[in-house]
């Protein structure tokens, strides 16, 4: 491979869209990839050997809190997302209306990472004091489609959290602006529920779209999807075959072995796999990442390919971004993320303090756009 800037071979290769899975090579050039397989050969300016890691597309946290300031759930991508093997991440609300200009600057453009904003339907975004959904001026319909508009591609959809802890107003009055703009603006939403015994989950559900998502997906006791008969509620899977979405996001509070293990074993799987990795995660220990939320859905049941997807091709087909990223076909940008799996780590405990055996993957290696960002496994 002439001319090629970095040549990263791997023990093993994924890339779930283009089917390819085992040992190979990747070949960069100019910040996009030129070749990937066994068949690649050579050396690159630049030459990594990586025999016990698996290198897949650069990992997509789908829904988590990147923002440099102006959110009391912000945390820095470059500093606690990018280090550990996300490349891409989708902001659940850390900006409304009127910081959505100082969250473009300051975040967006201010960051290695690539940052993309569900924007808040509070027009306050998420400031400290309180619920965003606090008072009746909160939402303000025009100046939303407005940042929207100027948004265009940074801001994936509008983010309406209806839990009771953001959520002081009647959730039903707030989702029903939330629908009406994002119908306007053509964008989809990432709704997190209301409690269910507020509001039934089935008359929520009723009420979304088709590509609108639902976060929070393995939480427990009154959230729980599952049924008395151990099985997914018949709701949850009627709202899927009318096209919307889950993520299988782990908060503090918003993630269950039990309830993965059953969902995953009724043969309902998560569309997306996410963090909410917030404030309150920094300096957590063990730490709070995507590699290790992965450990813990393989740890469930589902297979390493169904992980893969939902962290790669499948969140960068929701972002509008299959074009760039989620893959490692020639002429995708060169977002890579190296993992290895460490026995020695940390156990896998859920937030209900269960735990499951198994391995967890770590970041050695994190590339972006043709770049080595988090070079841990260079000696």
């Amino acid at each position: 491979m002439p001319d090629v800037d970095l040549l990263i071979r791997a023990g093993r290769i994924v890339c779930t869209r283009s089917g390819i899975d085992g040992p190979g090579a990747v070949a960069i050039r100019s910040g996009r990839i030129v070749a990937t397989g066994p068949q690649v050969g050579g050396a690159g300016t630049q030459t990594i050997d990586l025999p016990d890691a698996v290198l897949l597309p650069g990992l997509i946290d789908f829904h988590a809190h990147p923002a440099r300031s102006g959110s009391k759930y912000g945390v820095d991508p470059d500093v606690e997302f990018l280090p550990r093997g996300v490349t891409t991440v989708l902001s659940q609300g850390d900006a409304g209306a009127d910081n959505w200009p100082e969250y473009r600057a300051g975040t967006i453009d201010a960051s290695n990472s690539r940052v993309r904003l569900a924007l808040n339907l509070s027009r306050f975004g998420e400031p400290p004091g309180g619920a965003c959904f606090r008072v009746t001026n909160c939402i303000d319909r025009v100046a939303c489609a407005s940042a929207v508009a100027d948004g265009d591609e940074l801001i994936w959809g509008i983010s309406v959290n209806l839990s009771r802890e953001s959520c002081a107003l009647d959730p039903r009055w707030v989702l029903q602006h939330g629908l009406a703009i994002a119908t306007e603006c053509g964008k989809p939403l990432l709704v997190g529920m209301r409690n269910p015994s507020d509001w039934p989950i089935r008359e929520q559900l009723a009420l979304l779209r088709s590509g609108d998502v639902v976060t929070y997906l393995f939480r427990d006791g009154e959230w729980s999807i599952i049924g008395k008969d151990g099985r997914v509620l018949p709701e949850v899977r009627d709202a899927r075959e009318r096209g919307i979405l889950f993520d299988a996001c782990h908060g503090l509070q918003s993630f269950s072995f039990r309830a993965a293990e059953a969902a995953i074993a009724d043969g309902f799987l998560p569309d997306t796999i996410s963090t909410d990795q917030y404030a309150r995660h920094v300096g957590s220990n063990p730490p709070h990442h995507l590699p290790r939320t992965m450990s813990k859905l393989l740890a469930a049941g589902m297979t390493e390919l169904d992980v893969f997807a939902r962290v790669g091709a499948h969140p960068a087909a929701l972002l509008g971004l299959s074009h760039d990223i989620g893959s490692l076909e020639p002429g995708s940008c060169a977002d890579l993320t190296a993992l290895v799996q460490r026995p020695s780590a940390a156990p896998l405990v859920d937030c209900r303090d269960d735990s499951r055996p198994g391995l967890c993957w770590e970041s050695v290696l994190v590339v972006r756009a043709g770049t080595i960002v988090a070079p841990q496994a260079i000696k």
